[in-house]
């Protein structure tokens, strides 16, 4: 059938691929521009022929793509950030591009000039993010990678070893290693509850950076599935029946938190966003709170309340944490867990800054907190 057509096909097509990819490079550059696409969750790219290697962003000239958004539209393909290309190998590119209207004016789902905006204000605070990206495999058949068809039968545990245990390590490995050579900042990476879900981090990074790390290091992740005939899935629940969700926790902090003492700035914003908590659950996933409403259940022992926001040092169970070595030394950063996986950084980013750094926080959320 078309199942076993296209495995077939995944193996003829990667082992033909090999002897292409060994053929001598002359001066021209490959670049392939990257961008997110009109729902705010999705990548696209496309790749053209520069006649030298460009030595940074500004030797990659503007391009223009079409745009499906119910009408097709022309847009212009500006570059922010470049990269490393894992797959063709050096000289060639990856950049990670904004996406412009006619008039210039960023795409709705374009939202990192307004991030950067903010970042700006706050600079001399030197904002340091930390992402932690959770995913699950898939097959093509559209079962969890590597899962019997009743399911999977094994305890669930962090970190296991073992293929009775997990499965897809060979993405996980090679996604790491791909990101490295990008000069993607991924700092680790770990198994996570359910066999075929993973985790990956990305940072410490200051400012928008975050953002254009993060959403690099998941185009390299679906560039590399590809390669394995596997899916990726940012899906927040991805399997219906189980308990288990998928997040993308960051930590944050400041130079006045990082410093002896940070401890009483870390808890000043926490208090900040206790009062804030439903502002941030509308920008936190990319349906305005809807995808988090089905995965902050607080029934698992690592999510807290959609409803109710909670802290607490050490627990995992709550809406923001401080990690128990960094109430011991009395500095360092807290971690926001509310961020679903498919959120988009540079709004998550932006909203955390604004509700620590920039907001009065006079009014109170109509949300309880505890």
């Amino acid at each position: 059938g078309s199942r076993s057509a296209n495995s077939q096909n995944l193996i003829l097509h990667k082992t033909v691929k090999k002897h292409y990819l060994s053929l001598a490079k002359g001066a021209e550059c490959q670049v392939t521009y990257i961008w997110i696409d009109y729902s705010g969750e999705n990548l696209q790219c496309k790749t053209r022929t520069l006649n030298k290697e460009p030595t940074g962003i500004r030797d990659i000239p503007e391009w223009s793509a079409s745009w499906m958004d119910g009408n097709l539209i022309e847009v212009t393909l500006v570059p922010v950030r470049m990269f490393r290309d894992p797959f063709t190998l050096d000289p060639d590119k990856l950049v990670l591009c904004e996406v412009l209207d006619s008039n210039r004016v960023p795409m709705g789902s374009n939202q990192r000039s307004q991030c950067a905006k903010v970042m700006e204000e706050v600079r001399e605070f030197e904002p340091w993010f930390g992402m932690e990206q959770e995913y699950i495999l898939f097959g093509l058949d559209g079962r969890p990678f590597g899962w019997a068809p009743q399911g999977s039968p094994f305890t669930r545990v962090n970190c296991a070893v073992g293929i009775n245990q997990v499965y897809g390590r060979d993405i996980c490995i090679c996604h790491y290693k791909a990101c490295l050579y990008a000069g993607v900042k991924i700092c680790g990476t770990n198994a996570e509850s359910l066999p075929s879900q993973w985790e990956f981090q990305v940072g410490p990074c200051e400012g928008t950076e975050m953002g254009d790390h993060l959403w690099t290091a998941r185009y390299i992740l679906h560039r590399v599935c590809e390669d394995f005939g596997v899916v990726a899935s940012l899906d927040v629940k991805p399997i219906e029946d189980k308990l288990d969700t998928s997040g993308c926790h960051i930590n944050f902090s400041t130079k006045e938190m990082r410093s002896e003492g940070g401890l009483q700035y870390i808890e000043e914003a926490i208090r900040r966003l206790s009062r804030r908590h439903s502002q941030h659950l509308r920008v936190y996933d990319p349906h305005g709170g809807a995808d988090n409403m089905s995965r902050l259940t607080s029934q698992s022992s690592s999510t807290s309340s959609f409803h109710v926001f909670s802290t607490a040092t050490s627990c995992r169970n709550v809406s923001v944490r401080i990690p128990g070595h960094v109430s011991r030394r009395g500095c360092g950063y807290f971690e926001d867990r509310r961020p679903a996986a498919n959120c988009d950084p540079y709004n998550v980013m932006r909203t955390l800054v604004e509700t620590c750094l920039l907001e009065t926080c006079e009014e109170n959320d109509d949300v309880e907190a505890s």
